[in-house]
């Protein structure tokens, strides 16, 4: 009976102070970094030279992982997404997981993986309590998969999005960087997947970060793609979905399937965004795209409470600005490359 009342007093508090921001933007999905390593070597995500790694001690353990992940839930989080450079290839990657499905009030585990580990960890996952896939691939041609990703791996991503489809993930969504001169050539290939596939696929405007040699020319923008795509489907129907989306979604009528498009460059959705990241190294981010971090690593290890934790995360998430600054000046802003952020 306590339990009962302790839950329905909580339906009714309003939000946490400390996760909204100056905006009323409510932030209740948080996207941890597991690690910054990773088996590709993917263009858009990391430099041709490399990452310099941070060294091990000062990447958040286990135990601080799941300390700060109930913290936010307690505030008001329900949805964590584990991200990388590549969260399946950390040792550990199993019991973080069965740790985080005791944790009350989680309603959603995602992950966002390469796929390159993925066909032999599924049933593990599946059985620890991974409610959503979303997976990367950028292009449908294997050669041109070892010149993007910078290794071999074409046909494990593919066989782990079929393994995924065949547990039951529905949808199983697909991550596209749509790239000019790389693989813009391959947009009605990927909509022809969702014919008879439960997939959810989604094509991702070419974003700069640190490392990856952006250029305005590259970037595919989603009218363009839309267009393209509406030639061959001129009935392409637009997908209801929620404010807090970040995909803009359709579907042809007749497939299994669905496709989006993620529009941060040229149509951006900070407006209604409410996710907040921290990095593998313990940083906390409350924009993709912002150069502010704050190390909440740092403050954890020495001997910060739980309430003095709180008062940083609310004075950064205070601080989040309406919008980011467009994709011109992001640019020319100093940030991390992708990899050190968490896809």
């Amino acid at each position: 009976m306590k339990m009962l009342k302790r839950r329905v007093l909580k339906d009714f508090l309003p939000f946490s102070a400390f996760l909204m921001d100056s905006f009323g933007r409510r932030h209740n999905y948080l996207r941890m970094s597991l690690t910054e390593k990773c088996n590709l070597r993917c263009q858009y995500c990391m430099p041709q030279e490399g990452v310099t790694l941070t060294p091990r001690s000062q990447l958040l353990t286990a135990e601080e992982l799941l300390m700060l992940a109930r913290l936010f839930l307690r505030e008001g989080v329900n949805k964590i997404r584990l991200t990388g450079g590549e969260p399946l290839i950390r040792p550990d990657v199993l019991p973080i997981i069965a740790e985080l499905r005791k944790l009350e009030g989680l309603k959603t585990i995602a992950i966002t993986t390469n796929g390159m580990n993925l066909t032999r960890l599924l049933p593990s996952l599946k059985k620890t309590g991974v409610d959503l896939l979303n997976i990367s691939l950028d292009t449908l041609v294997p050669a041109k998969f070892e010149f993007i990703a910078r290794r071999k791996g074409f046909h494990k991503v593919m066989e782990g999005i079929e393994k995924a489809i065949e547990m039951g993930y529905n949808p199983v969504k697909v991550n596209c960087v749509v790239m000019r001169g790389l693989n813009e050539d391959e947009l009605i290939d990927f909509v022809s997947l969702t014919e008879r596939k439960p997939l959810d696929v989604r094509f991702i405007e070419y974003m700069p970060f640190d490392g990856n040699r952006w250029n305005f020319k590259m970037m595919v923008s989603y009218q363009e793609m839309l267009d393209c795509i509406k030639q061959k489907w001129p009935n392409l129907e637009p997908v209801p979905g929620e404010e807090m989306d970040t995909a803009k979604a359709f579907r042809v009528p007749g497939f299994q399937g669905q496709l989006g498009f993620i529009t941060s460059m040229s149509d951006n959705f900070c407006g209604s965004c409410n996710r907040l990241r921290i990095t593998a190294d313990g940083n906390l981010k409350v924009c993709l795209f912002g150069n502010s971090e704050v190390s909440l690593r740092d403050f954890l290890r020495s001997g910060a409470t739980e309430e003095e934790l709180l008062h940083i995360i609310g004075a950064a998430v205070g601080r989040k600005k309406k919008q980011h600054a467009g994709m011109f000046n992001i640019s020319q802003m100093k940030n991390r490359p992708m990899i050190l952020i968490g896809g």
